[in-house]
């Protein structure tokens, strides 16, 4: 199906915001493919950055002075680009408007190019990144060259965006607005669904009804059995099984674990019932054999040969903030991992005790204990969610709290990381919180031993834990 964007090649394109993991994948692209891709990013991150080295013209104010920039001796009228995240009042976006612009959701930008080419496109509630980035990295390991927008760094390409030279592309269709209703993939790829964005959806239903839309925008869909929720209202040509086949469960693609270890898994894999070999995956963790699982039936519905898939398995790495090594802090081990939902923080926890347990570990030595320092993420979603938090983190041995990222919330009355901590304790855990990041970064030295995995999870600006690490470290030296 065509898209309503026109976008010739000789058309000048600019996006607001353009630093933000989802914008700087499409003006990747673009500028790839010959486009003048411009943009503003106030906080000259390293994605506008590596843009500019693209080719793109990255601008550090968002004004009419910009607009003004972007306009000035060009023939053809500038396309701006915006994400959610752009207020309305933003000055930039009001100064196209007064221009008479054309403005675009970054959505409808994407939507049209997943229309111009064979296109997955990788919904879910969770393992959208890890999944997607997993399948863009098989592809292009089997020879399938395929372009890629992920939400993610992915390792394998150093970059959030690939270009390829195949007619097929690789897109992570994010629901947390109901934008991925505009896309109209060949395959649409659901690894699984739960009450999230509680900000946009009052409740579960409407949530499934945007995930019924989207899936029926597909010409063909796989789906995860093993979620209850996809087989109850999502109707799937595929699925696929970390599960023995059971009444009423029908997978055609199955991996069936045959050892779960802090270093990774092994399974055996299986279509249509039958046993074409084994898979060994080097990411520990139930849930990132499920994504891996669906990352290789995805790719077998495009063509890709098992047997090279299954070698190119051995040498996945998972996208950045992702269970990722930040490096070593005085004999800790840190961790970054974006988990800002109970389900996604259970699986994160449960992940880095299998690696104490079993012994076996992806990181550079086998951790003794873990040590979650948890940021809250959105005061709506704190306040769904909140004794599911308490119930996830206290698996933990101990845990640091951050203070509440709000996201631009307005916050909501009782709703904090002290709040949440009160839960933790009611439930028995060890657990403090702390009023500002720096505050909880000199906790850690006492908080934690040598030998810890610190493992840091959380959307907002808790990734920032480690510099602080580093900046302590160096203060010390001094």
């Amino acid at each position: 199906m065509s898209s309503q964007l026109s976008l010739p090649p000789e058309r000048p394109v600019h996006f607001i915001g353009v630093g933000g993991i989802g914008m700087s994948a499409l003006a990747g692209i673009l500028a790839d493919r010959g486009y003048a891709v411009s943009g503003s990013d106030p906080r000259q991150s390293d994605l506008s950055q590596g843009l500019r080295k693209r080719g793109a013209r990255i601008f550090r104010d968002q004004n009419k002075a910009t607009v003004d920039a972007i306009r000035s001796g060009v023939s053809c009228s500038p396309l701006v680009v915006i994400s959610s995240a752009i207020p309305a009042n933003n000055p930039e976006l009001l100064a196209a408007k007064a221009a008479g612009l054309e403005i675009c959701h970054r959505a409808a930008l994407l939507a049209w190019l997943i229309a111009e080419q064979r296109s997955i496109a990788v919904a879910g509630s969770h393992g959208k990144t890890t999944t997607s980035s997993l399948i863009a990295s098989l592809l292009s390991a089997v020879g399938m060259d395929p372009t890629a927008i992920i939400g993610g760094v992915v390792p394998a390409f150093g970059s959030n965006a690939r270009t390829g030279a195949s007619n097929l592309l690789v897109a992570e269709a994010d629901e947390s607005d109901g934008s991925l209703v505009q896309f109209h993939p060949a395959l649409g790829v659901i690894t699984n669904l739960e009450l999230d964005h509680t900000d946009f959806y009052p409740n579960l239903e409407a949530l499934v009804q945007t995930m019924q839309r989207f899936a029926g925008n597909c010409s063909e869909v796989l789906a995860n059995a093993d979620c209850p929720v996809l087989q109850e209202h999502i109707k799937a040509h595929h699925r696929w099984s970390l599960a023995e086949e059971g009444p009423g469960q029908e997978a055609y693609f199955r991996a069936i674990p045959l050892s779960m270890a802090g270093d990774g898994s092994r399974a055996d894999y299986l279509e249509n019932g039958h046993r074409l070999g084994e898979l060994s995956l080097p990411l520990a963790g139930r849930h990132n054999l499920s994504n891996a699982l669906a990352a290789i039936s995805a790719c077998r519905l495009m063509g890709a040969p098992f047997h090279d898939l299954q070698q190119a398995l051995t040498g996945l790495v998972p996208p950045g903030r992702r269970f990722d090594l930040r490096g070593e802090w005085q004999g800790r081990l840190v961790v970054d991992d974006y988990a800002h939902h109970p389900s996604e923080v259970a699986a994160t926890l449960s992940m880095a005790q299998l690696m104490v347990s079993s012994g076996r570990s992806t990181l550079p030595w086998v951790p003794k204990r873990v040590v979650a320092v948890f940021q809250p993420h959105r005061y709506t979603r704190t306040a769904e969610f909140l004794n599911r938090f308490a119930e996830a983190l206290t698996t933990a041995p101990k845990t640091l709290l951050a203070p509440l990222y709000g996201a631009g919330e307005s916050p909501l009355p009782g709703i904090s990381s002290a709040a949440l901590a009160k839960a933790m304790q009611n439930l028995g855990a060890d657990v403090n919180a702390y009023g500002c990041l720096d505050e909880l970064a000199s906790a850690l030295e006492t908080e934690t031993s040598p030998g810890d995995l610190v493992l840091v999870m959380g959307a907002g600006d808790v990734n920032q834990i480690w510099g602080r690490l580093q900046n302590q470290t160096l203060a010390a030296a001094a």
